[in-house]
């Protein structure tokens, strides 16, 4: 069995750059132990702690659309929704090897479980 350790996404808002293009998708990789103690050690986080996520988020997020990086900066500019997505699909990867969820069909009522997916409708 292969680990999966990058994670496409497509943020439900998307980021907003200064020249106005519009970033949505992107991939987030596995978090490692490194990732959270740098998290903590980094200058912004020592200054404001409610920058934990923020920062955390900007080193796993590996690209958004074109942008040549992903800064805290760029985190912080995201819509609140968006951010709240990669804080949640953070959680969700990083606690169970395969990100599952149940499902009942709307339809037929049947049930099943199902790999989640971070690509919401386009």
């Amino acid at each position: 069995m292969q680990l999966q350790t990058v994670y496409p996404f497509r943020l439900p808002k998307g980021y907003l750059d200064g020249e106005g293009t519009l970033h949505r998708e992107g991939q987030m990789r596995l978090a490692t132990a490194g990732d959270e103690l740098s998290a903590l050690r980094d200058p912004l986080v020592k200054a404001d702690e409610s920058m934990m996520n923020v920062v955390l988020l900007s080193k796993v997020v590996t690209s958004l659309g074109t942008l040549t990086e992903v800064t805290p900066q760029v985190m912080e500019g995201l819509f609140v929704g968006d951010l709240e997505f990669l804080q949640n699909m953070y959680e969700t990867i990083n606690k169970v090897d395969n990100p599952k969820i149940q499902v009942t069909c709307p339809h037929c009522g049947h049930q099943f479980t199902d790999t989640l997916n971070f690509q919401g409708a386009v």
